[in-house]
């Protein structure tokens, strides 16, 4: 329990500090003052002030903040302080400065990804079959276990991944499948068919598949720092692209809501993963940075999403919009969170205490 609250707290430091110092870093580069930079909500533990900055770490370890001068835009501003006044830059400066938060967590996800594919380099699925399914197309053509598909068409295959994007994508038109079986070369040819499986969301989809599962084997392949950096900007990407859709399920209702989870599964998480090693945990903070950074993009008032719809609407209409709106539109992002705040955790207890 001890390893899940400090691994929690070590994890959430970690996702709030690159969160607000994206926030802190572009407001400085724009002249903006900066009044507070805290990791924590509530009562300063500790902390040094520089200049006008208060560096403070706070007593509730579920978040932070950046406070700015002349952050709301009905605050009173002191004429000497209009200069580094949050309110009185430029819209898009606005912009940048709100967006740099999420953005670098982002940033931070490229960061881990290209540590860790620098270091171990990437693990690739061999197309190497495992199982064949009876009566499937491969059973038909005289694919067997333990099969290395070496090339499709002529293309060479070097992942199981690659092999499933070219099957998936043939449109049911015969494949001519170059296989090595004991040290020796055949080929084989293979007709898809189009199959009704479920995809990662539980959903029914179909695609063309010739009816084999993989081996499980993998290879190591070793990445020079430019093919890291590119890897790691591709992984951001996908888990990002992922996390994107896994929200619209959500909101379509084809993703069960139950699979989300509160601070009680981050911490379990986070203390199972730093005790199967420092890559793993550095693994789960990229994933849950990734996270951290589309929830904050989502357009609901309170989160950095909802001042950038505000902004985009005054760069449109030319002006801010006004108080009344934005405070009703505060209440009910406050409202939205919250309820999302009560349900995750009651999640959390219903999985410890009733699965």
């Amino acid at each position: 329990m001890s390893t899940d609250i400090f691994a929690f707290v070590i994890v959430l430091g970690i996702l709030v500090f690159f969160h607000e110092f994206g926030h802190f870093i572009m407001a400085r580069l724009f002249g903006v003052g900066v009044e507070k930079f805290s990791l924590g909500f509530g009562p300063r533990l500790f902390g040094k002030k520089a200049g006008i900055t208060d560096y403070r770490v706070s007593a509730i370890p579920l978040g932070g903040y950046v406070k700015m001068v002349g952050e709301e835009p009905d605050s009173e501003v002191a004429p000497e302080d209009i200069p580094v006044s949050f309110t009185h830059k430029h819209v898009f400066k606005r912009i940048v400065i709100v967006a740099a938060g999420p953005f670098f967590n982002l940033v931070l996800a490229v960061i881990i990804f290209f540590v860790i594919f620098l270091i171990s380099g990437t693990f690739i699925l061999k197309p190497a079959v495992g199982t064949v399914e009876p009566d499937s197309p491969a059973a038909k053509a005289g694919l067997v276990k333990g099969d290395l598909i070496e090339s499709i068409d002529g293309k060479p295959i070097k992942s199981w991944e690659e092999m499933a994007e070219i099957i998936s994508g043939s449109n049911g038109k015969l494949l001519s499948v170059a296989v090595i079986r004991e040290g020796s070369a055949l080929k084989i040819d293979i007709l898809p068919e189009l199959k009704t499986v479920k995809n990662i969301f539980g959903e029914d989809i179909k695609r063309y598949a010739m009816g084999i599962g993989s081996a499980g084997d993998f290879y190591t392949k070793e990445l020079n720092p430019f093919q890291a950096l590119f890897e790691s900007i591709r992984q951001t990407y996908k888990i990002t692209h992922l996390t994107v859709l896994s929200i619209v399920k959500l909101i379509q209702g084809s993703l069960s809501a139950k699979t989300l989870g509160g601070p009680i599964m981050i911490a379990e998480m986070a203390g199972q993963q730093a005790r199967e090693g420092i890559a793993n945990l550095a693994f789960f903070i990229a994933l849950l940075s990734i996270n951290l950074a589309v929830l904050n993009f989502l357009p609901i008032p309170v989160l950095d999403g909802g001042h950038l719809l505000f902004f985009f609407i005054e760069a449109v209409i030319g002006k801010p919009v006004n108080t009344k709106m934005r405070e009703i539109a505060q209440q009910v992002g406050i409202f939205v969170l919250v309820a999302l705040m009560i349900y995750v955790f009651y999640n959390d207890i219903t999985r410890i205490f009733f699965s």
